[in-house]
């Protein structure tokens, strides 16, 4: 008997099914709200969203062998010849790059010690001369890879350095190559051959869009052992070593296995793009390994091609990042931007007013997070184009306009210690003396240069972490020019604990790497 209240029941009941089925086929369309079903991810344990991605159901690791079946007749191997006029007395070895550190070379430490013949450890013989040391050959060998059908490849420009004569092994023979373009400060070169037919070729990623833990494979030619295929993950982004210009060190650091001949080869994704060039390793580690990243080579490369060589915008500043404790002194509510070292005059920042200690936060309205944001910029518009920094001075917003000259050759710089001299300031574990004439002269500084020179630094002091080292000039704190070390103790003993002190320092060039005006930059430390 169909009762009023059996049809409340039933009607009941169909109404909880139907909400029931909603809900059903709302998640499987992924229509639900997130944060009605689900905590926020920051909330979340890392084996969760592990568990939430997928990833713990799908455990079998990749293979590689249809990847490297694909690329490997687009990586090549490169032998390099350079002849050389022979004097007495002269070593085997040529000097790579700029010393570092306590005068050693950093192709030394990320390659170990070689002359010139085994730059790359291809195995190949060393520098030879004939009896009469009128001539003197040496032999260097790299890898590379082609990256278009008409014979372009490109290879690191290590491998090739001064090189008389360059040949490129593919498919059993030696073709002669043609350096088209290269550039010393992202360590890039690009090669032409003429194999009379087209070749096969890799095409270039982003890799920007790699992300560390994600897979990647090295082809190349370590020891002679030509098309070796490595495997591994990108271990780190973003890594300065020092090898090259450093405002443009920005490698991919991996685990895969690579050797000395492997520079220049390629690093392939697992959709078989180039995302790095394999440019050096740390000699004392294992499973430490670097690479140029792809979008470096991207940026560079149509100058490259058209006109040998890479110009770039030049503002004539020296420039740092910000970190928490930095950003705190100058008054900042985030690490963003980059803070001005130093001006020249003549430079066209100097010219357009920039001055040290401005923020830099913005570059023709785009955000600058650090130092790399504004020197990427910069440096693709060249030389002669108009950019409008965003300042901060002292707390206020300051626009300039810099029409931008073409960036010099920057040199390297290294430390230098002097004998120690007791402070009166006990917790900044630093020890320093007044400049004197005797110290100008054998430092090369200019007579205008004021402040108190750096004789020791403890190991447990803050301005160690702070990269102040023995020789360095301490020319202003706070905001405040020093003269002497009663200018400098004065302004520090006025510092009210809690707060920070923000000391302009002034590296000098040693006369051995061609002296020149000092490197400056900003230490922070926080008064106890």
């Amino acid at each position: 008997m169909n009762t009023p209240r059996t049809h409340h029941v039933a009607t009941t009941l169909l109404v909880a099914g139907a909400v029931v089925f909603g809900m059903v086929l709302a998640g499987g369309l992924q229509l639900t709200v997130p944060g009605m079903t689900a905590p926020p991810t920051s909330t979340l344990s890392a084996t969760q969203l592990v568990a939430n991605s997928g990833l713990a159901s799908s455990r079998t690791l990749p293979s590689f062998a249809d990847l490297a079946e694909a690329v490997d007749p687009a990586v090549v191997s490169i032998q390099a010849a350079t002849i050389e006029k022979a004097s007495p007395g002269r070593g085997r070895g040529r000097g790579r790059g700029q010393g570092q550190g306590q005068g050693q070379d950093p192709f030394e430490f990320f390659f170990g010690p070689r002359g010139r013949g085994d730059d790359d450890g291809s195995g190949g013989p060393g520098g030879t001369a004939n009896p009469g040391n009128a001539e003197r050959r040496s032999d260097a060998g790299g890898s590379g890879f082609v990256i278009s059908q008409d014979g372009l490849v490109v290879t690191n420009y290590h491998v090739i350095e001064g090189a008389t004569s360059v040949k490129v092994h593919l498919d059993n023979r030696d073709y002669p190559a043609t350096v088209k373009g290269a550039d010393k400060a992202t360590d890039i070169a690009l090669l032409k051959i003429d194999a009379g037919r087209p070749l096969r070729f890799l095409e270039l990623g982003d890799s920007d869009h790699t992300r560390v833990g994600d897979w990647i494979m090295v082809v190349g030619n370590p020891l002679n052992l030509d098309n070796t295929v490595t495997t591994g993950v990108v271990s780190a982004k973003g890594r300065s070593i020092g090898i090259n210009d450093i405002s443009f060190e920005n490698f991919i650091q991996t685990d895969a296995a690579i050797n000395f001949g492997n520079s220049g080869g390629p690093l392939i994704n697992m959709d078989g793009q180039v995302v790095g060039i394999a440019t050096a390793i740390n000699y004392g580690a294992e499973n430490i390994g670097f690479a140029v990243p792809v979008n470096t080579l991207r940026g560079i490369l149509p100058q490259l091609r058209e006109k040998g060589k890479v110009s770039r915008g030049y503002l004539g500043i020296q420039i740092q990042n910000l970190d928490y404790q930095t950003s705190q002194a100058f008054g900042l509510p985030s690490t963003d931007g980059a803070l001005v070292g130093s001006v020249d005059e003549d430079t066209p920042a100097g010219k357009a007013g920039v001055q040290h200690g401005d923020i830099i936060v913005k570059v023709d309205g785009r955000k600058v997070a650090n130092t790399r944001d504004l020197i990427n910029y910069v440096s693709d518009k060249g030389p002669n184009a108009t950019v409008t920094l965003g300042l901060l001075r002292n707390g206020k917003p300051v626009d300039r306009s810099v029409r931008l000259g073409e960036r010099p050759t920057q040199s390297a710089q290294t430390e230098e210690t002097r004998p120690d001299r007791e402070s009166g300031i006990d917790w900044l574990g630093l020890q320093y003396d007044d400049l004197t004439s005797d110290m100008r002269q054998g430092h090369g500084l200019p007579s205008g240069l004021k402040g108190i020179i750096v004789t020791n630094v403890a190991p447990t002091s803050p301005l160690y972490d702070a990269r102040v080292r023995p020789g360095d000039i301490l020319t202003e704190v706070n905001g405040q020019a020093v003269a002497s070390v009663a200018d400098f103790e004065k302004v520090v003993k006025n510092t009210k604990s809690g707060s920070f002190l923000r000391i302009y320092v002034e590296r000098p060039v040693p006369q051995q790497q061609g002296g020149g005006k000092p490197q400056p930059f900003w230490a922070v430390v926080k008064v106890p």
